[in-house]
């Protein structure tokens, strides 16, 4: 069954830097004056969250291991091939050694990371904490599963979950390096019916990619505020000048977001590995758009692809996708998302919350998506 919100308002949000690439910096709604409330925090652009810490007793069991992708092996930008990866093992994995589990991916975010979504590397808590909000969500009857994230930190920020010269090929890492670890190593149920995808902003992008892409690897998917959906054929020469400025290390350190946003996007959508040192080609050259480029870029948007990905999405049990009210680039993709299904007769819920791009997503974390798969996913 479909669930319908209703769409109370728009305000731009983090991740319209990324879904509207091609045209502007970005831009937020969310008030820089408005008083921050208690056990909350400014975020970039502004925006303000609640924070959660890691729970003091952990009703799981959490580690990090190392998992080698050969899928990125020889990347362009240098990245290792070898990367950390947060698994966080049920209540009674321990205790009940014949027991197997279902598994849950999470993608996450650019500009964050494992660590950060799981409280080992900020000094301060984040706006969402994994073992916090599965522990409330077993506490309210939510069945117990492996949860996996993969850290997808690059040279730019962020790998996009693509495919690419210059990344390397972060859809086979996730479908096929990082799958086949986690079932070699964990007592899984290793069959599509009990796998699940999901993943917030960059992270909802890499869900809803992958899904259309690769079926029959998971059966049930949730993308939570996912970011650059939508094709623009519109480049902004002066964001794309300052962004061809950036040549070092040391520059790609101290860039802004939305430079590093493009610098992501042209590493992951526009790979040249004849155009060194960067490896990658940019949609405006000259102050000229690139017809090709600004082509490359466009097929790499889920709202492009969804029409020829029609078979592959009906495979699946259960499509979910989300975002705030506050959210207005996303909140528009998606809303275009669900009449594009709607028209096929694909069964998806579909959720306008009010709030912004990070505000809620831990508690829909625990409360929407933990126990989406918990009903959907075969235990």
């Amino acid at each position: 069954m479909k669930l319908r919100c209703k769409i109370t308002g728009f305000a731009s949000v983090l991740g319209v830097a990324l879904s509207a690439a091609l045209t502007f910096t970005p831009a937020y709604a969310q008030s820089h004056g408005a008083r921050q409330a208690p056990g909350s925090r400014a975020f970039a652009g502004g925006m303000t969250s609640p924070t959660y810490s890691p729970p003091e007793k952990p009703a799981g069991h959490y580690e990090r291991v190392v998992v080698h992708g050969a899928s990125l092996v020889g990347n362009l930008e240098g990245d290792s091939p070898d990367r950390q990866v947060s698994v966080y093992l049920p209540p009674s994995y321990a205790k009940a050694p014949e027991r197997r589990y279902p598994v849950l991916y999470l993608l996450h975010g650019f500009t964050d990371s494992d660590d950060l979504c799981f409280g080992l590397k900020s000094p301060r808590p984040h706006f969402v904490n994994v073992q916090r909000a599965a522990d409330g969500a077993y506490a309210h009857g939510v069945r117990e599963m492996i949860i996996v994230m993969p850290n997808a930190f690059t040279k730019y920020a962020g790998s996009m979950y693509s495919n690419s010269i210059v990344t390397g090929d972060w859809e086979a890492f996730v479908t096929r390096d990082l799958v086949q670890y986690i079932d070699s190593h964990y007592r899984t149920l290793a069959t599509p019916a009990s796998r699940g995808l999901a993943g917030h902003s960059m992270g909802g992008y890499g869900t809803l990619r992958i899904a259309m892409k690769y079926p029959g690897i998971y059966s049930s998917i949730y993308a939570q505020s996912p970011c650059c959906l939508n094709a623009n054929i519109n480049p902004n020469p002066a964001l794309m000048a300052r962004v061809g400025e950036v040549q070092t290390d040391a520059q790609v350190a101290a860039a802004d977001f939305g430079t590093k946003a493009m610098l992501a996007s042209a590493a992951a959508w526009s790979p040249d590995p004849t155009n060194p040192p960067r490896f990658f080609d940019l949609p405006v050259r000259d102050g000229k758009p690139v017809p090709d480029v600004i082509a490359e870029w466009a097929a790499n948007a889920p709202l492009a692809m969804v029409n020829q990905s029609i078979p592959n999405l009906k495979t699946y049990k259960a499509i979910a996708f989300d975002a705030g009210d506050k959210d207005v680039g996303i909140a528009a993709t998606i809303r275009s998302l669900d009449k594009t299904l709607n028209g096929y007769g694909i069964p998806h819920q579909f959720t306008i919350y009010q709030g912004n791009h990070i505000d809620h997503v831990h508690r829909r974390l625990e409360s929407e998506v933990l126990p989406f798969f918990s009903k959907h996913l075969k235990f």
